[in-house]
């Protein structure tokens, strides 16, 4: 199919050059003639038939076979997709191939949807709970604390609140602080917390060094107010009063807690 394409090429070209050929022994159609047969002489030799091509028509023509609108996908490469519902000249019109009525010409079911039996979700039982009334505490061990006491960044004299915690250590505080023992051998100074829970053993080492810790009540809105009272500011808001604990909460705290921060600590009676 190539061979017959190049010799097509090959003739049209002849035709087209033949007022340029300046030759007083031969015509174009015997030139023309000669050229075909050295053509088909020379690829019976094994020639390829670029180089023959290029030898014998010249750049210009080789050129047209590689043109870009002779460049196409492969039959069958690309398909044409069915626009449904555009008439019944397309055959795929109003009912869109679905047919009439029945849950398979209706829009998709439910996730889930088993065709009306028990779903598996439903099938399989429940396990465990989530305990809505649940609290979470940030930790915080005292080893912590008193290397940003070492560093300068709290001061020792002054009552340690959550506030402060929260400015130094920059964790999420999401029901309050709960003070840990961990690194207790490490505070050596008298000092004073109001935090959330303390552990035995935290609260142990601090009072062994002359300070105190004092749990302290705050519920969501008071816990926004101590640790960001600018949030109140900024609404042209008041800050709240401090709220009771809830009588299951009132054997683990000590007392309520202030709003706003304070800066000193209160002494037990």
């Amino acid at each position: 199919m190539l061979i017959r394409r190049l010799f097509s090429v090959l003739s049209s070209s002849m035709a087209v050059h033949r007022s340029q050929i300046q030759t007083p022994r031969f015509s174009s159609q015997s030139l023309a003639a000669l050229r075909f047969s050295s053509f088909q002489s020379e690829h019976r030799r094994g020639c390829s038939i670029s180089t023959l091509f290029s030898r014998f028509v010249g750049a210009r023509a080789y050129s047209s076979l590689l043109a870009l609108n002779d460049l196409r996908d492969n039959p069958g490469a690309r398909k044409q997709k069915t626009r449904k519902g555009r008439g019944i000249g397309s055959g795929k019109g109003k009912t869109a191939g679905r047919g009439h009525k029945g849950q398979k010409a209706r829009g998709t079911m439910k996730f889930g949807f088993e065709g009306g039996q028990t779903p598996l979700r439903r099938r399989l039982p429940k396990r465990g709970f989530k305990n809505p009334f649940s609290l979470t505490f940030q930790p915080v061990g005292l080893g912590k604390i008193a290397k940003l006491i070492n560093a300068g960044k709290i001061d020792s004299s002054e009552l340690i609140t959550m506030k402060i915690l929260k400015a130094t250590i920059g964790k999420k505080i999401e029901d309050g602080v709960r003070l840990m023992g961990r690194g207790a051998e490490d505070v050596r100074w008298p000092l004073h917390f109001e935090v959330s829970r303390a552990t035995v053993r935290a609260k142990a080492a601090v009072e062994a060094a002359g300070g105190s810790v004092r749990r302290v009540y705050y519920n969501k809105l008071g816990l926004r107010a101590l640790l960001r009272p600018e949030w109140f500011e900024k609404k042209g808001r008041l800050l709240p009063r401090p709220a009771k604990p809830p009588p299951k909460q009132s054997d683990r705290v000590d007392s309520v807690g202030r709003l706003p921060a304070p800066t000193k600590p209160i002494p037990f009676t």
